[in-house]
């Protein structure tokens, strides 16, 4: 099958000029740009993204699929289609699953049925430790060989120093980068949200930024001791993007990804008690919302990742310390990064580009992804920036419902998906 993209605003950061060109695809790979003034081939489907930017596939390197073990919340399949529906090509699932993805059977498992799905591509993050508990190294080089494209315990981070070292050192030997969510919990149990005025004004436990600050300057201390490349998930806070910023300049192997909402949302929509505004790292005050948006803007900051934490709406229907953390983001991520990054001249397109496909490529050595060059994988995202739309609930391919961004306007976003050569949304 062949299918040439044409008239469209190609950006691919990974090569040197491109603005202009159109693509052809054939037999799941990009067989060649073409240039308008040369003669098109006629024995292709066409598709017409005049008006629109096209886009190596989108990569979002940290959601929640659930599956195994938690498909009332969401399933790999049910979670692709959120995921093609908000333009991302490749999804990488946590290993929180029950049970924990820490071994290669599971991690085949998942990729298995996302291939069944036949929608967006899984690359699974495989378990530091054994069940997570911070304990025991996981049997990182067999995940890898299964699939597995880094290690973390996620929302369980590895407390011990010690077994935090062994670890870096023992995925140094694969090349598999170390995923850490920061947070001390010693500093932070208990804490439903951000430690602060607002925190004290609503009377609900917070968990302070000094938490997140002391893992992620423990962990680029290791990461500089061990030469292996610790990647910071969901930086939320001023201390540690600083932090991140001087390992960068000292040459360490550092890198770091923010969400949509922690660069568009602070603690003050906490103040109607929504629990979709209760996740972890929690919404932070404005001060460490402007440092993100520096961050983005000087390069500080990799990339862009949804966090995609899908939860049933009988859990988030609790009271506000009782319920669970987290909100879905794969349908609503492009439009708040156009909303809020893009429209408001933080960054340009580029930029955007390379924070959502170029660098999680890179990061994850996902070779033939993250750029549209002759010969890559044809992964595509085309968007719409100038699209005018109304996000809801309601209308979510995800099967739970727990946004805070139900209503939400938007301008920008994600008007077909192509996976593989193969249009998997349109909108």
């Amino acid at each position: 099958m062949k299918l040439l993209i044409k008239n469209g605003h190609l950006i691919d950061p990974a090569a040197s000029e491109n603005t202009g060109m159109n693509v052809l695809i054939e037999d799941g790979k990009v067989a060649g740009w073409i240039k308008p003034s040369d003669v098109q081939p006629d024995d292709c489907e066409v598709f017409d993204a005049a008006g629109l930017l096209v886009a190596p596939g989108f990569i979002d390197m940290h959601v929640h699929l659930r599956e195994p073990g938690q498909e009332h919340k969401e399933t790999i399949a049910s979670g692709c289609a959120a995921a093609v529906a908000g333009g991302w090509t490749s999804v990488c699932p946590m290993p929180n699953t029950h049970p924990v993805n820490d071994n290669a059977a599971i991690t085949r498992y998942m990729i298995e049925q996302a291939e069944r799905a036949g929608l967006a591509n899984v690359f699974p993050i495989g378990a530091i430790t054994k069940s997570s508990d911070g304990s025991e190294l996981a049997e990182m080089g067999e995940m890898k060989a299964a699939g597995a494209v880094a290690v973390s315990d996620d929302g369980r981070p590895v407390p011990n120093a010690g077994i935090m070292r062994r670890a870096m050192q023992y995925a140094k030997d694969f090349d598999l980068p170390v995923i850490d969510h920061c947070e001390d919990k010693s500093l932070s149990s208990g804490g439903v949200m951000h430690e602060g005025k607002i925190s004290l004004l609503l009377g609900l436990k917070g968990m302070p930024a000094l938490a997140e600050d002391i893992d992620a300057i423990r962990d680029i201390i290791l990461a500089k001791e061990t030469g292996s490349h610790i990647h910071i998930a969901h930086v939320s806070t001023k201390g540690a993007i600083e932090a991140v910023r001087r390992a960068k300049a000292e040459g360490i192997n550092v890198t770091c990804e923010v969400t949509p909402h922690h660069f568009t949302l602070t603690d003050r929509i906490v103040e109607g008690y929504d629990t979709n505004t209760k996740m972890a790292p929690p919404l932070r005050s404005e001060e460490h919302l402007e440092a993100i948006i520096e961050g983005i803007k000087d390069g500080t900051i990799d990339a862009i990742a949804t966090d995609h934490a899908p939860h049933h709406a009988d859990e988030k229907a609790l009271e506000y310390d009782r319920a669970p953390f987290g909100i879905t983001g794969l349908e609503t991520a492009i439009g708040l990064a156009c909303n809020e990054l893009v429209h408001k001249g933080v960054i340009d397109l580029v930029r955007l580009v390379e924070l959502c496909s170029t660098n999680p490529a890179k990061i994850f050595n996902l070779t033939g992804r993250g750029t549209l060059a002759p010969g890559s994988i044809a992964d595509v995202t085309i968007i719409d920036p100038e699209l005018d739309w109304t996000y809801t609930n309601a209308e979510s391919r995800s099967k739970s419902r727990n946004s805070p961004f139900d209503g939400w306007k938007f301008r920008g976003a994600a008007v077909t998906t192509i996976v593989g050569g193969k249009i998997v949304y349109k909108r």
